[in-house]
């Protein structure tokens, strides 16, 4: 067997024939080491020049910033060139050490030096930073600029951008001139658009325009986003200068583009309409929420039973109320004391007091609101006797009386003309510092003085005063006039500028 000669078919492995086809340095392996090799020369740099910029400025003069200027170093000691991840390293290193200066420098070797298809979320990071640096100008100039680093801008900045401008009134003007160039940029507005718009308006009180939105986003063929309804509802209800028409207006809207509210959504409305006025509005609205099928909760029957009593209209409040127990719920003391408040207003006191009895079969105890609301029925009746034994029993169970409790039974006293026992009454309060209304003490005074009781009206008036308490022109007048001593000319005069007064 002849062998052939080595140089005809010579074996290429063999070590004096061999060619590497590649350079071993330029083999994926080598090169992505290069690059976390720079990265994290990069990284030491920074750590170095944040613990020596303390003490000594630097002194380089260098052609770029100093963390631009490290950042190529880096990759050409390597032989590669800068990565995204480098570069979103130096700007959010600049943006957290407040080095707003250099950042520009940064952007324009990235827009015209650098080739790679710079990544959406770097520009949407300082676009961001921007923004709560309340530098909205550079923040939307940098989005406009998205297309010239080589990036394809998506609704994510436009709706980052949007958000930022709307967080302020001074920059919504600058709105319909973002949609219109996103257009040019062709960025096409998606139903998240709408959501930031909508949330935007609703959070500065503009709801005329966010129902327009609504109505847009719509007729563009997005669903009816029930969150979004939800929001300008909750909004609406916020509104001060929202009269309850235009709020019914709104609510039937969107109710006939389909929106199903819920539970705070019923809530939401019947409160705003009872805090207007329109107990009988909130009623319907109650009525409807039982026709959706969704079951009110004792928080919504309080507040329309409230609207019902403030309007004086009486006629369904008895069914109302009767319709919360038929339902399974169990009224809480707030809703007993507004139906009680309902029932002393049509002069029903022997009912109220019923229904006080069966809430404490029922372990609910009466409060403070519960009494006064009885005292004061009790004291325009003229019913004193049962004035007084509520007043004690409550005392009795607990219930702490307070300042307006003690005014209430004071005022009825001394309307009847119980001065002995509204002096009683009197000196129970000054021992709790609760002091009288200036009108109602002037009073007492004043009877006493007509009672020949003027040693003891001298007395409380001197009690009253040594607390801080200033008594009315009337008391003074009292006084002076039944001390039983000839007036001066100058008590006379005096009295007669009382008398003006």
């Amino acid at each position: 067997m002849v062998r052939h000669p080595l140089s005809k078919r010579a074996n290429k492995y063999l070590r004096k024939f061999k060619k590497w086809p590649h350079s071993p340095y330029k083999t994926s392996w080598h090169h992505n080491f290069g690059e976390q090799q720079a990265i994290q020369n990069l990284k030491q740099a920074t750590l170095e020049m944040g613990s020596s910029q303390q003490h000594q400025p630097q002194t380089r003069n260098l052609p770029y910033p100093f963390l631009l200027s490290t950042l190529l170093d880096s990759f050409k000691a390597y032989n590669c060139d800068p990565t995204p991840k480098a570069y979103y390293f130096v700007i959010k290193t600049l943006t957290n050490t407040s080095q707003l200066q250099d950042i520009p420098p940064v952007l324009d070797h990235l827009e015209h030096l650098e080739k790679f298809e710079t990544p959406e979320s770097i520009l949407v990071y300082l676009i961001r930073f921007y923004g709560l640096a309340d530098r909205v100008q550079d923040a939307v100039d940098l989005f406009f600029r998205i297309p010239r680093f080589r990036c394809t801008p998506t609704v994510c900045s436009l709706n980052l951008v949007l958000s930022l401008l709307c967080r302020k009134k001074d920059c919504l003007k600058m709105v319909p001139e973002i949609l219109l160039k996103s257009q040019h940029m062709n960025i096409r507005v998606e139903e998240s658009t709408f959501r930031v718009l909508i949330k935007a308006l609703c959070r500065i009180k503009r709801l005329g325009y966010a129902t327009e939105m609504l109505n847009c986003m719509i007729e563009d063929g997005y669903g009816l986003d029930e969150t979004i309804c939800s929001l300008i509802i909750s909004s609406l209800c916020e509104q001060k200068d929202m009269t309850s028409v235009e709020a019914l207006v709104v609510w039937r809207d969107m109710r006939k583009l389909g929106f199903c509210p819920g539970v705070m959504d019923y809530t939401n409305i019947i409160r705003f309409l009872v805090k207007e006025g329109k107990g009988m509005d909130a009623l319907d609205i109650l009525n409807q929420q039982k026709q959706d099928g969704i079951k009110p909760d004792v928080v919504c029957y309080t507040m329309v039973l409230s609207g019902m009593v403030a309007e004086g209209e009486y006629v369904k409040l008895d069914a109302l109320f009767d319709e919360i127990l038929v339902f399974g719920l169990v009224p809480d003391v707030y809703t007993y004391n507004v139906y009680i408040n309902g029932l002393c207003k049509q002069n029903n006191v022997d009912e109220a007091l019923k229904i006080v009895a069966s809430m404490e079969e029922l372990e609910c105890k009466p409060n403070v609101v519960t009494c006064n609301t009885l005292l004061g029925a009790l004291c325009v009746a003229g019913d004193l006797g049962k004035a007084r034994e509520v007043m004690k029993e409550m005392g009795w169970k607990g219930v702490g009386l307070n300042l307006h409790s003690y005014r209430i039974m004071l005022d009825g006293l001394v309307g009847k003309g119980e001065i002995g026992e509204a002096c009683v009454l009197l000196q129970e309060m000054l021992e709790k510092c609760f002091f009288p209304r200036s009108s109602t003490f002037d009073n007492i005074i004043f009877l006493m003085c007509q009672k020949g009781l003027i040693s003891e009206a001298t007395e409380l008036t001197n009690k009253i005063v040594a607390k801080s308490f200033v008594p009315g022109a009337r008391a003074w007048e009292a006084l002076l006039l039944k001390s039983g001593s000839k007036l001066g000319y100058s008590e006379s005069t005096f009295s007669g500028l009382l008398a003006q007064n």
